[in-house]
């Protein structure tokens, strides 16, 4: 009954921004690149299967699989077949769709072409909410289960453990033979919310202001915050010596920050050693040096309290 799971629901129209930008002052790279938004209705980043199982005698139909198969067709039909570079990217379960698909996308390109991904906060992490109890994982359990998602994960994850298991990034980045880049808030507020902090393990709303806004929690509050930080910090240790991959890991309570342009590349912009998330992506996509940015904890850069999006 919403956009986000019917296409009757979509706006006729979508701005382009940030990644997605025609504009050299706001998308310095990429700007003049061939641009498509995949819309999504889903609800498992393109991974669910025609037909599954449901309680041995239910069968439910899903399509998130077959969706992203029939767009890549058509976009190669359309000329994409003949590109010289290419970058998938996408934010939160689009990030997720990023890096499950990054692969498919690589292998159906030119064996010439330079194919990269960008995967926007998707860095989902399997923690245990503030109460102890494991809410994503018990969430990606069901999606998984409901959909039939373990076809479409990394079969040398799902080889080795629970398939539901294979849809963290941290268990199946390494299977990725194509080259990611993350970009990433160390404070992630949608995990923050709900990971973290769901309303169910908030019932006396101790948490209610500062899980809406970073600015508003007290000194414990915030001690279990960096201790989200670090345990993204040690999720992402493997993939930092990745020879290929980039990174942009700051420090700002947000979430998507690709495809806003005051995210991406604006005056305000959040930046590490200067950079922002467009010039960093930018260097790493056409190998001018390489980018593992990792910003300090909060509060130390000063560029994140520009951003507003709680």
């Amino acid at each position: 009954m919403t956009k986000l799971g019917s296409s009757n629901y979509f706006e006729k129209e979508v701005a382009f921004q940030g990644v997605l930008s025609s504009d050299p002052s706001q998308n310095p790279e990429f700007f003049n690149w061939n641009k498509v938004a995949v819309r999504y209705c889903d609800g498992a980043s393109f991974a669910g299967h025609p037909e599954a199982e449901f309680k041995n005698e239910t069968r439910l139909f899903f399509r998130g699989q077959l969706i992203w198969e029939s767009i890549i067709d058509e976009l190669l039909s359309m000329g994409m077949s003949d590109a010289k570079r290419a970058i998938l990217t996408g934010c939160s379960a689009g990030g997720l769709a990023t890096l499950i698909h990054c692969d498919y996308f690589r292998d159906h390109l030119p064996k010439d072409a330079a194919v990269k991904c960008v995967s926007d906060g998707c860095f989902f992490l399997n923690v245990p909410d503030v109460l102890g109890k494991p809410t994503m994982r018990s969430f990606y359990h069901d999606v998984v289960n409901l959909q039939g998602v373990g076809k479409s994960l990394d079969q040398k994850c799902v080889a080795k453990m629970e398939p539901s298991m294979c849809m963290f990034p941290h268990e199946f980045l390494k299977y990725i033979k194509t080259p990611v880049f993350l970009v990433n808030p160390a404070y992630d507020f949608w995990q923050i919310q709900n990971v973290l902090l769901p309303t169910s393990a908030d019932q006396d709303k101790s948490w209610a202001k500062c899980r809406l806004n970073i600015k508003d929690c007290d000194a414990a509050q915030m001690k279990v915050l960096q201790g989200f930080r670090s345990s993204l910090m040690d999720a992402i240790g493997e993939f930092h010596q990745n020879k290929d991959g980039g990174m942009f890991i700051n420090s700002c309570y947000t979430h998507c920050q690709t495809v806003m342009s005051v995210t991406w590349h604006s005056p305000t912009s959040t930046r590490i050693e200067n950079k922002t998330i467009a010039e960093s992506v930018g260097d790493w996509y056409f190998n001018r040096t390489p980018v593992k940015l990792i910003d300090c904890p909060y509060p130390c850069n000063p560029s994140c309290y520009n951003l507003n999006f709680t």
